[in-house]
C-alpha cells in the first residue's frame, strides 16, 4: 500500500524523558568513551554525548507509524523503513537532571527511485519549553509507493518549512585517516544503553529474515564512533563545541569488524568526513560537523 502525503504537517504527541545520569553515562560508556564530560559525577553536572538525542528520539519516530493517516501502511511496509540521513542540531548541552520532551514533525513526503523518501523533523523541549536540539531525519520505504491523498483543505499543515542545507563539503584528505574498532558485542551493549530497540541490530533470525548478512551496528552507534574521535582529536576533548552532525548513513557495519574515518582540514567553523567499512565501502558518506 501507499505512503501518503496527507501526513506532511502531522505531528506525533511529545514524549517525556527524565535524563539522569545513569542513562547518560551507560550511553558513553557503550561506545567505550570515557571522555570525564560524560562520566566522572565528581567533576560537576554529567553532560551528554552529542549523539544522545537519538535516544530521546526514537519513541516519537515508532509514533509516527500511529498517526491516523499513516494506516495506508501495512505492517510489513512500515518494517521496510530505513533510516537513511541524519541532520541534528544542537542548541545546548543535554544535562543530567532534567526533563526533556520530543516531537516528531512529518516536512516530507517524495517518490524516489527505491521507493517512498520522508522527512521528519524531531525537536526536543527542555521543562521551559526552549529548544534543546532539532534532528532532520531522511527515511526510506524500500518499494513503497508515494500517493497524494490530500484534497481541498489539507488535512496536516503542507506549510512547514523543509530541512536546511548541509554546509559547504571540504576536501577529504587520506591522511587524516583513523581506525576505529567495533566490538562483537556493540549492537547488543548499544541497543539496550541507548534505548533503541530494533531487531536487526540483535537477533540474527530477524536479520537475516529482513535480507541482511548478519546483525548490523545502528548507523547512530556508527556515527557516534566517528564523533567520538573527532571530539579527540579535532575539539581537545570539549563536545560542547558542536553546534551541528550530519551524514548519509550509506552501508552496512558488521560485527566484530574495524572501520575507517577520514577527515577533512578543518575549515573556519566545520569539516566533513566519511566512514569506510571493513569491507572499503562507505557506511557514512556526505558526514559534517560544524563547531564553534
Amino acid at each position: 500500500m501507499p505512503l501518503d502525503k496527507r501526513m506532511i504537517g502531522c505531528q506525533t504527541k511529545r514524549v517525556e524523558h527524565w535524563v539522569d545520569e545513569r542513562w547518560l553515562m551507560a550511553y558513553a560508556a557503550s561506545l567505550s568513551d570515557l571522555n570525564p564530560v560524560y562520566m566522572d559525577t565528581d567533576l560537576g553536572t554529567v553532560i551528554a554525548h552529542p549523539i544522545f538525542p537519538v535516544c530521546l528520539e526514537w519513541p516519537p519516530i515508532l509514533d509516527t507509524r500511529k498517526l491516523a493517516t499513516a494506516d495506508t501502511l501495512t505492517d510489513e511496509e512500515s518494517g521496510r523503513g530505513v533510516h537513511a540521513a541524519h541532520d541534528l542540531h544542537i542548541f545546548r548541552p543535554i544535562v543530567a537532571g532534567e526533563m526533556l520532551t520530543t516531537q516528531a514533525t512529518m516536512i516530507g513526503i517524495d517518490a524516489i527511485k527505491p521507493g517512498g523518501a520522508y522527512t521528519m523533523r524531531l525537536d526536543t523541549f527542555d521543562a521551559q519549553q526552549q529548544l534543546v536540539c532539532t534532528t532532520y531525519q531522511l527515511s526510506i520505504y524500500r518499494s513503497v509507493e508515494v500517493i497524494d491523498g490530500r484534497v481541498g483543505s489539507l488535512e496536516g499543515n503542507d506549510n512547514v518549512e523543509p530541512a536546511p542545507a548541509p554546509p559547504t563539503a571540504l576536501r577529504i584528505a587520506q591522511e587524516h585517516s583513523f581506525e576505529i574498532y567495533v566490538s562483537g558485542s556493540l549492537a547488543h551493549t548499544y541497543t539496550e544503553c541507548a534505548r533503541i530497540w530494533n531487531p536487526i541490530h540483535t537477533d540474527r533470525k530477524v536479520a537475516l529474515a529482513a535480507g541482511l548478512p548478519d546483525i548490523i551496528l545502528h548507523g547512530t552507534a556508527t556515527l557516534a564512533l566517528a564523533v567520538t574521535r573527532v571530539v579527540n582529536e579535532r575539539l581537545g576533548g570539549d563536545p560542547t563545541r558542536i553546534r551541528r552532525i550530519g551524514g548519509r548513513f550509506s552501508a552496512m557495519v558488521l560485527m566484530p569488524s574495524t572501520i575507517q574515518l577520514q577527515l577533512s582540514a578543518s575549515g573556519d567553523n566545520h569539516l566533513s568526513f566519511q566512514v569506510l567499512n571493513e569491507q572499503g565501502e562507505t557506511a557514512i558518506s556526505k558526514g559534517f560537523i560544524c563547531f564553534d
